[in-house]
């Protein structure tokens, strides 16, 4: 059987304008000063112990990663993310490809979310011009300056927009210099300019919804943050301007800049949530590499560090600080707990909704810092 692939230029796309989105920005964001939902006795235990690791991290210098799916951001946190920011509460922000989806269309667009199953049947899932388009066009401009995937994105949208040097300019660059790391990154931006029809310049965007950003807070506040995508994960593959390329290239340079957070963990502290597959599997990757060289450099493995797990799914009461639990108890079975639990350091799982952790985690740092 022969198969071709699928020439993704044929593709009908539409503007955002005709999309039925099903949140908006100014309807979700939770007011950081506002008092947080009740958690369970058990959570808020947690919630205590890991303010208490936080400010002991921050106190040693130790990074402190937040690392969340798309749906922190869909339950409004980013105000509260903000905070933590600005008060040295989190030194590394990481999240997938679907985090970034959203938190560009809420910052410009206002809204954001779509009915899968309806889109699917009609063609229409993912497939909106603004969002693919502003992506990789934030993500290119980026590359020209070494930024992956999370600080191009949010450069762009705190400082609404980009500068793209002129199809002439990257010609010359390309001819003169082939031999340049840079040298890929400028071709596939003079590939979609032409294709795109792209302007060069100055490109104003303007973000009228910044405060729903947490990218675009990473970026003023010189967090760094990083994106670890799928290609073919996420809707903006579902446009002409998709490349691969670019994707992955941004997503390399991010894995490498997560490292370098992960180099500074000892006694330090991991929050993952909501983020079932790519946070724990990124993690063991990127320890695995820390250790090999700090194990070639004659270096102790990273140390010290805790982490807390934050989902939905039943903990079946296990407390995972002492190992993993039998095959009998439903624990077993959470896959993402079993792989942090295996990555050293302390690990412990809150069955919590994420927007509640946060806003109580919040609180608890606010009251531990103000007895300081």
């Amino acid at each position: 059987m022969t198969v071709s692939p699928l020439d993704l230029g044929r593709l009908r796309v539409f503007p955002l304008a005709e999309r039925t989105s099903l949140t908006r920005a100014d309807d979700i964001l939770i007011d950081p000063d506002s008092a947080p939902p009740v958690c369970s006795e058990f959570n808020a235990r947690l919630i205590r112990a890991c303010a208490t690791s936080i400010v002991g991290a921050r106190r040693r210098g130790a990074s402190i990663l937040l690392i969340y799916g798309a749906h922190l951001l869909r339950n409004g946190t980013a105000r509260i993310l903000e905070r933590m920011m600005a008060r040295g509460w989190l030194s590394h922000l990481a999240t997938n490809g679907a985090g970034t989806i959203h938190d560009w269309e809420y910052a410009w667009f206002g809204a954001s979310t779509e009915s899968v199953e309806v889109g699917v049947v009609n063609g229409q899932f993912g497939t909106w011009h603004e969002t693919a388009t502003n992506i990789h066009l934030a993500l290119m401009a980026g590359a020209l300056d070494h930024l992956g995937y999370g600080r191009a994105l949010g450069r762009f949208i705190a400082e609404d927009g980009a500068t793209l040097p002129t199809a002439n300019e990257l010609t010359a660059a390309i001819v003169t210099d082939p031999g340049n790391e840079l040298t890929a990154a400028r071709a596939d931006l003079l590939g979609a300019i032409r294709t795109q029809q792209w302007p060069t310049g100055r490109i104003a965007v303007k973000h009228r919804w910044k405060q729903a950003s947490i990218l675009g807070s990473a970026w003023r506040h010189a967090i760094p943050v990083t994106v670890h995508p799928g290609i073919g994960y996420d809707i903006i593959s579902n446009h002409p301007v998709f490349n691969g390329a670019v994707i992955g290239r941004a997503g390399e340079w991010d894995f490498k800049l997560f490292g370098g957070s992960v180099e500074q963990l000892d006694g330090g502290v991991v929050l993952s949530v909501g983020s079932a597959i790519m946070g724990p599997q990124v993690f063991e990757k990127s320890l695995s590499c820390v250790n090999n060289i700090r194990l070639q450099e004659g270096r102790e493995i990273v140390r010290d560090h805790t982490i807390y797990v934050v989902d939905l799914q039943d903990g079946g009461g296990w407390d995972w600080s002492i190992g993993e639990p039998p095959k009998t108890n439903p624990a077993y079975y959470l896959r993402f707990c079993k792989s942090y639990s295996r990555m050293g350091g302390a690990m412990h799982y809150l069955p919590c909704d994420n927007a509640a952790f946060i806003h109580n985690l919040f609180h608890e740092l606010n009251r531990q810092a103000s007895r300081a």
